[in-house]
């Protein structure tokens, strides 16, 4: 393990200091976020955890002191900005398979380091592994929680229960939580609660809303595929700037006004395209302490993941002034019917400057050719601008698992936060060739992954949506206004 003194001169240090407390700040994204900003000088250190003392300081190869960072804790508030569609837990009480999957990402630019939460929870309508007479009646269901981190260096850890008695999510917002763990003669949370009566109350396990993240985990010892880390603790606080959609504005569903409803699952939605969250961080025995570190969150829900799948995110870039926010995925999704039909789907999202340039079937057109493993090449679009963006990897990646319906939460995909990206867009003329330039950024911190199966060669694909399918999902229909007029028939999740 390296000592105080090695890890005060590490090159990821950055050379200002942290403050003694957190200066009071919205805990949403002030206009001047999105104007353009000086080259970052964000606060980040890496220390030894054993024996730490909260008092304690190090010093970097300037001389500084560098505190560690206290992040402030906000009750979720009513009404939030930026809220999208989706944000609360899709369970709907019946018995049908179903699951549902939350991820959030922290990276940290001073030391080319992410931390990728993912969580989950299947067949919630069984709190526990089914009995032979509940097989023989509702058929087999996976059941329990999950939790995973894809860590620095790639490491990781995994965290499971087959029950799910001790889990708890909210049905309009983004709020979840699990026990794995609890302090003795205390009861489970079963809502957000402060962090200090978290801890009282939770030896392993997690609480999660748009503004705050904690919790504490130990590796299962199931994963016996990937390097991994014994135990994992944090505590970061979250400023969102960016949802789904222009900044100002009602925000969007990612996957159109029809992911209200149980068809074309999984559905997808991008919870927070970009944030800035300040804590730490421990990872075995080292402590990471960050602040406006860029952030990201997003879910899934549905019967099962997708036959096939890859994606792309990044909130870490070059060449750009102010935040910039990418996403994009495509999947192999069953049409819903009486035969197994499928479907090419895919889509890409840039939020640049307070702007949302969308990217999907109903809008226009994307293309893909992403290789087994090592290379995504996708471009796409709509009736005003092109997109284009180009990932590599020469990282062997990480087995991470996802809820599948022919095992459960098992090894379904690779992922790694080490990508080269190049993103561009630009304006498109009307004769169709290459206008202004609207963003031409690079990366060395891109988040890529490939799923499902089977992967035998380079998969080349183009949306391939029926036509009057966009159409219909295409349609500017405010679902949640809709139900306004009627609350109790509004989906749960909405």
């Amino acid at each position: 393990m390296e000592n105080l003194c090695t890890i005060a001169t590490n090159p990821c240090l950055n050379p200002c200091s942290f403050p003694l407390k957190p200066a009071a700040r919205p805990p949403f994204s002030p206009p001047e976020l999105l104007r353009p900003r000086k080259k970052s000088h964000r606060p980040f250190a890496v220390k030894s955890v054993l024996k730490y003392d909260p008092l304690d300081s190090i010093a970097n190869d300037a001389g500084n002191h560098v505190l560690n960072v206290d992040p402030v804790y906000e009750p979720t508030p009513r009404n939030r900005p930026l809220r999208t569609p989706h944000s609360g837990y899709h369970f709907d009480g019946t018995s049908r398979k179903f699951f549902e999957g939350w991820y959030f990402k922290v990276s940290i630019p001073e030391c080319r380091q992410s931390f990728c939460f993912m969580y989950s929870i299947e067949s919630p309508s069984f709190p526990k592994k089914l009995t032979a007479l509940e097989t023989a009646q509702y058929g087999p269901r996976f059941t329990g929680v999950g939790a995973q981190i894809l860590g620095a260096g790639d490491k990781y850890i995994c965290q499971y229960n087959e029950g799910s008695r001790n889990f708890w999510a909210n049905r309009d917002e983004l709020m979840l939580g699990n026990t794995f763990v609890g302090k003795t003669n205390t009861k489970p949370p079963k809502k957000e609660i402060p962090p200090q009566e978290f801890n009282q109350r939770v030896t392993e396990g997690f609480q999660v809303t748009p503004l705050w993240h904690q919790g504490s985990i130990r590796d299962d010892g199931r994963t016996n595929y990937a390097e991994t880390v014994k135990t994992a603790r944090w505590a970061y606080s979250t400023r969102p700037v960016y949802g789904w959609g222009d900044v100002g504005s009602k925000q969007k569903s990612t996957a159109g006004w029809l992911a209200a409803f149980p068809v074309f699952e999984p559905h997808w939605q991008v919870c927070m395209a970009g944030g800035l969250s300040t804590g730490w961080i421990e990872w075995d025995d080292k402590r990471y302490e960050f602040k406006d570190a860029p952030s990201y969150c997003e879910k899934n829900w549905g019967g099962a993941f997708p036959r096939k799948w890859f994606w792309v995110q990044c909130n870490v870039f070059e060449g750009a002034d102010g935040e910039v926010a990418l996403t994009s995925g495509g999947g192999l999704r069953q049409i819903p019917g009486l035969t197994e039909t499928f479907e090419n789907a895919a889509m890409i999202g840039v939020h640049y400057g307070g702007v949302f340039y969308e990217f999907a079937p109903w809008n226009g057109v994307v293309n893909w050719e992403v290789a087994q493993w090592g290379h995504w090449f996708i471009t796409a679009e709509n009736e005003t601008h092109t997109v284009e963006l180009e990932a590599k990897t020469k990282d062997p990646g990480t087995t991470l698992r996802a809820p599948t319906s022919e095992a459960g939460l098992a090894p379904a995909c690779k992922d790694t936060c080490f990508a080269d990206l190049r993103l561009r867009i630009w304006v498109k003329q009307n004769n169709g060739t290459q206008g202004k330039v609207i963003l031409d950024v690079t990366s060395k911190m891109a988040a890529v992954e490939v799923g499902g199966g089977p992967w035998f060669s380079t998969w080349k694909g183009k949306t391939s949506t029926p036509e009057i399918i966009n159409r219909v999902v295409g349609l500017p229909i405010d679902v949640e206004g809709l139900f306004g007029f009627a609350p109790f028939f509004k989906p749960p999740g909405l």
